[in-house]
């Protein structure tokens, strides 16, 4: 179920814009509403939603300054963004802020309607493959493919845990390098790719972050949002900042760490 967040400081208006969503688009879940920027951005965090209508001026922080920090800190896993404002002037910030599309109040049905069709489409694109119908199998073959899932087979010794990844093969302009996975101090989902930074740069891999969770030692790599994964022995520590927000301090690297409120129980000690 797609899920989606709206943000205006005007009452009236957000209820409208729920009222011609519901009418536009039925399935859309609404999992929360702000009246202000720094609210939206909390509930963002908290909430995770896949679309976010933000009025550009609100109070606290504005539509802009917001999308630009949900840029920074999501990457490739922020919401989209589709601005919803009365002024005109602000179209060009909006998309240089990688918005997915901005909105004239009034906002008409039928203007509403063609956003709702391309969310729709560039969503589905997003989504994971369904799952191939079964085939019949022999018992062997049914029994191998047990083994490998860890599904205990009677009279059939199970098979070991594979050993969790060690290298990583990650591009490096024209050239391919072989990083030791000790090395890695954070992994970060990019669009197609998932970024591995070290203490000497960037490099980019092409498997998806869910499926190398799958490879890592969960003790030694510890996920803090649901696009980030940040290597424990690299931890320098956490501090909370002025909204309240969780970030985790590096060794090595300068940049500060989001955690989600999903997973700030991994810090309640530290």
């Amino acid at each position: 179920m797609t899920t989606a967040l709206l943000a205006d400081d005007e009452p009236h208006l957000l209820t409208y814009l729920e009222e011609q969503l519901a009418s536009s688009w039925p399935e859309l879940k609404i999992v929360g509403r702000a009246p202000n920027g720094v609210e939206a951005l909390r509930l963002i965090d908290e909430l995770a939603p896949d679309v976010v209508f933000l009025d550009i001026q609100m109070p606290g922080l504005n539509g802009l300054q917001l999308a630009s920090r949900l840029s920074e800190s999501a990457g490739s896993t922020a919401p989209h963004v589709v601005f919803t404002t009365a002024h005109e002037q602000y179209a060009l910030q909006a998309f240089d802020s990688e918005a997915f599309d901005y909105l004239l109040k009034p906002i008409r049905l039928e203007r509403l309607q063609r956003t709702v069709a391309r969310l729709k489409e560039t969503l589905a694109e997003r989504a994971p493959a369904p799952a191939p119908a079964a085939n019949p199998e022999t018992a062997a073959q049914l029994a191998a493919m047990l083994r490998q899932l860890g599904v205990p087979v009677p009279g059939v010794p199970a098979a070991p845990a594979p050993a969790p990844l060690q290298w990583i093969r990650a591009a490096q302009g024209q050239e391919t390098r072989l990083i030791a996975v000790d090395e890695v101090i954070y992994f970060q989902s990019n669009d197609k790719y998932t970024s591995v930074f070290i203490a000497d740069g960037e490099h980019l891999i092409r498997t998806p972050l869910r499926q190398l969770r799958e490879q890592l030692d969960a003790n030694a790599f510890w996920q803090i949002h649901r696009g980030v994964i940040v290597a424990a022995r690299h931890v320098a520590g956490t501090r909370t900042d002025f909204r309240g927000r969780l970030l985790v301090r590096l060794k090595g690297r300068p940049e500060e760490l989001v955690v989600s409120r999903n997973f700030a129980d991994l810090f309640r000690q530290m």
